[in-house]
């Protein structure tokens, strides 16, 4: 069943396009708007509206939203190289490879650290969202790494507080290009997603506030081997940020490498790595940290750059 709403356009929304706008307020994609406008589906002041068309204050918007459409599923299937760092009653912490999503969403076709999970006989915690059950931090589907998920419900609280709170230390190596200056130092900018580009995030005046703390740990010639601390975990931080400063991640052509550079080091995604995790483990209390190495096309990109600069 469709959905129709009425509604009248709000004053922080005059003067925006209908896609960008409508987006913001109804807290859906901008394609998603998109194809409602060209099915016809919004109306501005009883006519049908454009995805370019301008917003005005006050005016009154029609749109009939289609019905809600069941959550993707969790298949379980075995996913390769997703390995399990530790495992008790608790928690379970994982290495996840490239190419693998956190968890199922719409337009993903690929593995899931849930799917491999799952093939393995791993029990999740039932809080949250179905197709995200036990999910309390992620990763991008090509950044690989540490991650931690909740087998409890205590864990699954304690942990959603822990990284609301900002208790947990969530350590990066990220190759960016160039050398950063200061060499170590904080990148303090608001994100949110991309006002023209639907899959890619930016640095917005009026995005959600974000900081990032690097320290370079080695520098090439042609680039900076980084060691990352977020503060705070939005989308695409790691990436938005350095890219924001001129200093994108080796490899990730998404927010404007070289692709010179990364075709010579045999990279086709981001060289970022999330290798250490360390929080209060929600069972005992006690600090835990956890570390995962480089997979073997970061490692031998990195050989690739200190060979060549000696």
């Amino acid at each position: 069943m469709s959905e129709l709403r009425t509604l009248p356009v709000p004053d922080g929304l005059d003067g925006m396009r209908v896609d960008s706008g409508l987006a913001k307020l109804l807290g859906v994609s901008r394609n998603t708007v998109v194809a409602l406008t060209t099915s016809g589906d919004v109306e501005l002041d009883g006519a049908p509206a454009g995805k370019s068309d301008r917003l005005l204050a006050g005016s009154w918007l029609e749109v009939r939203l289609p019905g809600e459409e069941a959550p993707p599923e969790i298949v379980a299937v075995p996913v390769a190289g997703l390995t399990i760092v530790h495992e008790d009653d608790d928690i379970v912490v994982v290495n996840k490879p490239i190419g693998v999503a956190v968890h199922p969403s719409p337009g993903w076709e690929g593995p899931t650290v849930l799917g491999g999970l799952a093939a393995a006989g791993v029990n999740l915690a039932v809080s949250g969202p179905s197709e995200r059950q036990g999910v309390v931090h992620r990763l991008d589907a090509g950044t690989t790494g540490v991650m931690v998920l909740a087998k409890s419900e205590r864990a699954y609280s304690a942990l959603k507080r822990a990284f609301k709170e900002r208790t947990v230390d969530k350590h990066y190596h990220a190759l960016v290009q160039g050398h950063p200056d200061p060499s170590r130092g904080t990148i303090d900018a608001p994100i949110d997603r991309h006002p023209r580009v639907d899959h890619k995030f930016a640095v917005v005046t009026d995005g959600k506030p974000s900081v990032t703390h690097y320290e370079t740990v080695e520098a090439f010639r042609a680039a900076s081997l980084v060691d990352v601390k977020l503060e705070t975990g939005r989308t695409h931080q790691i990436r938005v940020h350095f890219s924001a400063v001129r200093h994108p991640c080796v490899g990730d052509l998404t927010y404007g490498a070289d692709p010179t550079l990364a075709r010579r080091l045999g990279l086709t995604r981001q060289w970022l790595h999330a290798y250490s995790l360390s929080f209060e483990h929600p069972g005992y209390g006690d600090r835990v940290t956890f570390d995962s190495d480089y997979p073997a096309d970061l490692s031998e990109a990195l050989e690739q750059l200190r060979e060549q600069d000696h």
